[in-house]
């Protein structure tokens, strides 16, 4: 028995959710979140908590169980708190400024680079080398944060680039001279 879907998820107060057949909608103080799940999951509202059920120990359905429990529990608490991811620029002259509600990026090329955020996205810059990107789809955030930081990934001799704070890069040593 998958030890993450056998879990209940907990629906908290100010959250609604709706079950339709595979259909699965949330709606909560941020926003709502609709998707659609396998037709083998059976999820159930029982009170204040939902219930996901797999079929059979099928290999597939044994795959589904806690991948589905995972994305319900990601729905409810991204419409009830939200999700951020907060990235750095290091190095020398790396910056980020906020226009309106794209940013701007300075990160050693030629022209600065634009990003602008999509729907239900939303990007905060508290310091000149921080970035937080906000939204209610953790799938969504993760996936923006990845792209910014693909704009100039960390490298491993001077360790310059954009990287997810609290991420480790792990540095090489560098050339050295002829004997």
């Amino acid at each position: 028995m998958s030890r993450i879907g056998k879990k209940p998820v907990m629906i908290p107060e100010g959250v609604e959710v709706k079950v339709d057949g595979n259909v699965f909608t949330a709606k909560g103080p941020k926003g709502s979140l609709t998707r659609t799940f396998h037709n083998d999951m059976n999820i159930q509202v029982e009170g204040n908590e939902i219930v996901i059920t797999r079929p059979s120990d099928n290999k597939l359905h044994r795959a589904l169980h806690g991948t589905t429990r995972s994305l319900v529990n990601n729905m409810v608490e991204g419409v009830s708190k939200g999700f951020a991811k907060t990235l750095e620029l290091v190095g020398v002259g790396y910056r980020v400024a906020k226009t309106g509600n794209k940013i701007t990026l300075s990160v050693g090329y030629s022209h600065p680079v634009e990003v602008t955020p999509e729907e239900g996205i939303e990007f905060e810059v508290p310091t000149q080398t921080q970035i937080i990107v906000k939204g209610i789809s953790k799938e969504r955030v993760g996936q923006i944060a990845s792209e910014i930081r693909a704009v100039r990934s960390p490298e491993p001799y001077k360790g310059k680039g954009i990287r997810y704070q609290g991420e480790k890069v792990r540095r090489k040593e560098g050339k050295t001279g002829k004997k």
